[in-house]
């Protein structure tokens, strides 16, 4: 991935989602309209924390997210979702 130049706003985070499941456990290979949205990313980009709510992520810390969370971004032909802090739903 290339360095990311730019600046994100208060309370924002950049998320690079994972790829899809190709195929199930069993060996079963998912079609492409088949393959649900991922519900989780890595952060790459963080903005400053608002004044009421602490920033939580950090660059780097894999998020899961709700299904429908963020707007779709493509930078430099990758694809990411820019979301609110809030959207999280779990740090691992």
């Amino acid at each position: 991935m290339a360095e990311l130049k730019g600046k994100i706003l208060a309370g924002k985070i950049l998320v690079s989602p994972q790829e899809a499941e190709e195929k199930t456990q069993s060996g079963i290979i998912i079609p492409d309209s088949a393959k649900e949205k991922p519900q989780q990313g890595k952060v790459v980009l963080v903005g400053a924390a608002k004044k009421d709510e602490p920033m939580e992520v950090k660059v780097g810390d894999v998020v899961v997210y709700g299904k429908y969370s963020g707007t779709e971004l493509n930078i430099d032909g990758e694809d990411f979702l820019l979301m609110s802090q809030s959207d999280v739903l779990y740090i691992a």
